[in-house]
């Protein structure tokens, strides 16, 4: 054997015996899962078969093991702990130069019940059996190994002696109510209550939520002076003690804010919401820094207190810290340029101009512009900056500008009112001018018009405004007022629109939605609204398969006008479509609705479809094809989904 060629042999076996002095080394802080019915799984390695020395008898030369299969019999949580961390499943993805001989194999095998032992262990199971089979030869052909486990038992938790103590404790003693009602809460919230299941992870995670909890709510220098879990191994059980000091309970002082250089820093403590001296909470500090963000005066904030950098007196119950607020100003003018296609109106482009201190005013003005091929749209909007109680107030002109085949719709309106936004809903209340031209082949020109006082109001209960899985939506918006028309009388009228989304997971990881949207005016049969006042349906974000707001009823001429009486909605499942991109989704979906003069001739048009989901950071976005019972084609369709 030449020197280079014996080189190259101990370079391999010295990798090799650094593989297996690795064995045992994985799996010390890993978290288990409950009990389930046991189940297979296989798993096939395949490697190179280069000739090599056997490590236990250099003067015998072996191949490396071409395959071999490995099939764990455990319930399916704990296979999937043993198939990630056990290191006779994790060497299939060795590098080709480190694969395994023969007498690696064996020796993986022979430790394989211990590791998996102390892998079990992390979830509860204390006295689990586990034994390695081999089916077949290990020295030639394809290597079968079954690794069978019997968990036994999982260990429960048989007494859990939890305690708080510092300022917090002596606090509730003192029949403090705000220090009575946290105490009775983290008790309460303790994750492992007697008669759980135990496992690391379980136990780790309830000391953290428990410290998360205490420091969120005005205690941030909490720590866990003592934690144990006595293991009773025969008999399957767990003694648990925890001991929580609070420490200090913080108040909030003093407010300064960084980063400002043309907005003025009235307009930043004007959204704190707390008072001065407040107990601190997480939560105050986390809707104040939404609140700036909200206001759009700012590209980014951030508010917080320095826990750390407070030396507490002894013996202290309370200290007062500081807030600190930091922002990052928005440009003061500045033009954003979009370019868009839509299914229903080809290539579109707009054009939108903010300025956020015109004239030196401290107000916002923000004027949009945009272009399609059936609808054109220029609107200006002034706001106030925020006050004390959230409240904003708000001026707008919007002219618009819809040709749809042989009728032509131009509305103008005007907007005076004020809103308040918050994070659970929001609130908008105005007064609104509208004038409308209805342009309509072969039929007179309308011109109508409407004053009107109108109240919004929407409402969110959802686990993600952007993303939303599980929870609800709602908008409603009621007014009431005068309209006048030239070919019809005029008169009072009053008008109502609801819109509600519904979102619940299922099991298999399938999501279920489903939207509903009615609305109804109140007025006399004679009397004129204006175009953009009545209703009409259809479209991405109604009903698919037919185009924008094509559902509707007609008048004397064949052309569509709006109703008066709105009711549509759909059902939705989707699924991811591959684990690898869970944000790539299936959907199968069915939508039905109308609009009509009057719920006597309301009648429901409906449509089905299939489509894809794509979960992104800044909505969902969504390609559909849909085909409705009122047409003979499928139609594209492609949004981006926004929640309320």
């Amino acid at each position: 054997m030449t020197a280079t060629r014996a080189d190259a042999l101990l370079g391999r076996l010295l990798r090799g015996w650094l593989l297996i002095l690795m064995v045992g080394a994985g799996g010390a802080g890993l978290s288990g899962c409950s009990l389930l019915p046991a189940n297979t799984k296989t798993t096939q390695l395949k490697v190179a078969q280069p000739a090599e020395a056997d490590t236990d008898n250099p003067n015998v030369t072996t191949r490396r093991i071409s395959a071999y299969e490995l099939t764990i019999e455990a319930p399916p949580e704990l296979r999937a702990l043993l198939m990630e961390h056990l290191d006779l499943a994790r060497f299939r993805d060795t590098p080709d130069d480190m694969r395994l001989t023969a007498a690696e194999l064996r020796r993986l095998a022979a430790v394989a019940p211990e590791q998996a032992t102390k892998l079990l262990e992390t979830a509860g199971y204390f006295n689990a059996k586990v034994k390695t089979e081999e089916i077949g030869d290990l020295s030639d052909g394809v290597r079968n190994l079954r690794l069978v486990v019997d968990t036994g038992p999982r260990a429960l938790v048989r007494q859990m002696d939890l305690r708080i103590e510092g300022p917090l404790k002596t606090a509730a003693e003192r029949g403090d109510k705000l220090a009575t009602a946290l105490e009775r809460t983290l008790m309460q919230s303790w994750q492992l209550p007697v008669q759980s299941g135990f496992s690391q992870g379980d136990w780790s995670a309830s000391k953290n939520a428990l410290l998360t909890r205490a420091r969120a709510q005005g205690y941030p220098l909490a720590r866990m002076t003592h934690s144990e879990a006595v293991v009773q191994a025969d008999d399957n059980q767990v003694d648990i003690a925890v001991t929580l000091e609070s420490g200090p309970l913080f108040t909030l002082g003093e407010l300064t804010v960084e980063g400002l250089k043309h907005q003025p820093e009235e307009s930043v403590r004007r959204l704190a919401g707390y008072q001065l001296h407040q107990p601190y909470n997480e939560k105050l500090l986390l809707d104040f820094q939404e609140r700036l963000v909200g206001t759009q005066l700012f590209d980014s904030a951030s508010v917080e207190i320095q826990p750390e950098s407070v030396t507490p007196p002894p013996g202290a119950e309370s200290v007062e810290v500081p807030v600190t607020v930091k922002v990052r100003e928005a440009a003061r003018q500045q033009v954003t340029l979009g370019l868009g296609y839509q299914t229903v109106d080809g290539p579109s482009a707009s054009v939108e101009y903010t300025h956020r201190k015109p004239f030196g005013l401290n107000i916002r003005e923000r004027t949009k512009l945009e272009l399609a091929k059936t609808r054109q749209v220029l609107e200006t909007e002034v706001s106030s900056h925020p006050q004390p109680n959230m409240q904003r107030s708000l001026a707008s002109v919007r002219l618009e500008r819809i040709d749809d085949n042989n009728q032509v719709n131009t509305n103008l309106s005007t907007r005076l009112g004020y809103a308040k936004e918050t994070e659970p809903e929001d609130r908008l209340t105005y007064v609104e001018l509208l004038r409308s031209w209805e342009h309509k082949q072969d039929v007179q020109t309308t011109v109508a018009g409407a004053v009107s006082l109108n109240q919004q109001m929407t409402w969110r209960r959802l686990d993600s405004r952007v993303l939303p899985t599980k929870g609800w939506s709602a908008t409603a918006t009621v007014g009431g007022g005068w309209a006048d028309s030239t070919t019809q009388s005029k008169g009072p009228f009053a008008r109502a629109i609801g819109k509600a989304y519904w979102y619940h997971p299922l099991p298999g990881k399938w999501l279920f939605s489903t939207r509903v949207e009615a609305g109804q005016i109140l007025a006399k049969t004679n009397v004129g609204l204006p175009e953009a006042l009545r209703f009409r349906t259809g479209g991405d974000d109604t009903i698919r398969g037919y185009a924008f707001e094509t559902l509707a009823p007609v008048d004397s001429a064949g052309n569509l006008t709006g109703g008066r009486v709105l009711l549509d909605g759909s059902v939705e499942f989707s699924h991811p479509l591959t684990p690898r991109i869970p944000q790539l989704m299936g959907a199968l979906f069915l939508d039905a609705g109308n609009a009509a003069q009057n719920w006597g001739d309301y009648r429901p048009a409906w449509a089905y479809g299939t489509g894809l989901r794509y979960r992104s950071p800044v909505g969902v976005l969504r390609f559909d094809f849909a085909k409705g019972n009122q047409v003979d084609k499928w139609r594209m369709h492609f949004s981006l989904a926004i929640s309320l």
